[in-house]
């Protein structure tokens, strides 16, 4: 379909989820969903928090590699769920999906171990939510879908800004309603700053199975400060700030705009301004062309000076030619062409209904409005047997992307993508990076192999 049709026609099915966010609205069944949390850091257990505020779930074991970390998110989730029960922990995930065979999985772990947990939710009959960007490389990507496909699993990916009340404001009232006219150019950027580097290896706590915390990725010697949470700056890990800040608004642009797949990616840059002796491998700076028919969408990182916006370090400017749009998690900005009142919405909050998300410290509250609407989604979705607003297959096209403008920069020529072979286009060397090699007895999944 083309673009402009799809957001002429989105007009009068605008869905407006976030909207519906209080508490549970999902559907009620019978008992609780039985739920189970792969990786309980940061955003595991985030995700798990929020979906007990929108659906009746029994957690019924968590995994993590870290035992400490499990435990003090055991002892939380035992406070939490209505049968203040404590479940039991497990550090590998294969374990709690044969012992548990929970009917939800949640997958909060880092980028690199993204694939082999969906995979084997799906074979196990789970429905699953798995953070973004939902792989390290492209054929991961391509697995997974595959996985949900065969085994007719739902499977939602955290891209929640396509939830997000005042985003999804400004979709509706600036470009459903055509008051920005034809759309020509959009920018994405990250202006945020990076780690300024790991203290050297050292010794592994002994809670910790680092073994199985690299998992299928290259060999990382344990450096205090990766885990948790600083994992993102290395690249055996991630994909940088392009795998973590540009696939959010990426993916909330295609969304937006009704777009597929980029038809061209051309991307340069590196690590320019970062002192060596870090221990950060990822790139401080980067830019990306992902070209479509009509449209050019561009990525622009520099995590080193300062912002050129102060409101918007991290977000997206949409340019028509009737106004600007500005969008990012905090707020919106209308701004029309040949001057006007400068339109400006702040993101909702909702701590008052929810006095809860103060107590988990680590809640962007900013952020917990789209999250919740995201996983009511799931659990609605689910019930109703359709696609979820983020379905993988959507996950995958936007972090695909993603990973393809990291391997062009990498590689320093444009990439050419067939969206029907799922190939880079005439580049043989391109084509052998769309998958890494696995670690040790670690196998990598592909569309054929699941």
């Amino acid at each position: 379909m083309h673009r402009r049709t799809f957001l002429k026609q989105s007009g009068s099915a605008a869905i407006g989820l976030a909207a519906a966010g209080t508490r549970l609205l999902a559907q009620q069944s019978d008992r609780p969903i039985r739920t189970a949390l792969v990786g309980a850091g940061w955003y595991g257990k985030t995700d798990l928090f929020h979906l007990m505020q929108v659906a009746p779930i029994d957690v019924v074991g968590l995994c993590d590699v870290d035992q400490q970390m499990a435990a003090e998110a055991a002892a939380l989730v035992s406070t939490r769920q209505a049968s203040g029960k404590r479940p039991p922990t497990y550090g590998d995930y294969r374990k709690l999906l044969k012992d548990q065979a929970p009917e939800v999985v949640l997958v909060g772990t880092p980028d690199h171990w993204h694939c082999l947990p969906v995979v084997e939710a799906c074979k196990a009959g789970a429905d699953v939510y798995v953070q973004k960007p939902i792989s390290y490389d492209v054929v991961e990507g391509q697995a997974m879908v595959a996985a949900a496909r065969k085994y007719g699993r739902t499977v939602q990916v955290g891209l929640e800004r396509r939830s997000t009340p005042h985003l999804l404001e400004a979709r509706d009232r600036y470009l459903l309603s055509g008051v920005m006219g034809k759309i020509g150019f959009i920018d994405i950027h990250s202006y945020y700053g990076s780690h300024r580097g790991f203290k050297p290896a050292g010794q592994v706590p002994s809670h910790m199975d680092w073994e199985q915390y690299v998992g299928p990725a290259s060999w990382v010697n344990y450096h205090p400060d990766i885990h948790p949470r600083s994992w993102r700056h290395r690249r055996e890990f991630s994909n940088g700030q392009t795998g973590d800040l540009c696939v959010h608004f990426f993916d909330l642009i295609r969304y937006f705009m009704g777009l597929g797949w980029p038809k061209r990616i051309a991307s340069t840059g590196g690590s320019y301004m970062r002192s060596e002796g870090t221990h950060v491998n990822v790139h401080d700076t980067q830019n990306t062309l992902f070209e479509y028919d009509d449209l050019q969408v561009v990525w622009t990182q520099k995590n080193w000076g300062t912002s050129p916006d102060k409101d918007y370090p991290w977000g997206a400017t949409i340019y028509g030619e009737k106004g600007t749009l500005k969008l990012s998690v905090w707020r919106y900005d209308y701004i029309p062409k040949n001057g006007g009142e400068v339109i400006r919405r702040d993101c909702v909050e909702e701590r008052e209904a929810y006095p809860e998300d103060l107590a988990h410290k680590e809640t962007e509250i900013f952020a917990a409005p789209g999250n919740r609407a995201q996983l009511l989604d799931f659990i609605q979705a689910r019930a109703e047997k359709r696609r979820p607003v983020a379905d993988i297959e959507e996950g995958h096209i936007s972090s695909a992307a993603c990973i393809l403008a990291n391997l062009s920069m990498e590689l320093g020529r444009e990439l050419r993508w067939d969206a029907q072979t799922q190939q880079v286009i005439g580049d043989d060397e391109a084509n052998r990076h769309l998958a890494r090699t696995y670690r040790g007895d670690w196998v990598h999944p592909t569309p054929q192999n699941i």
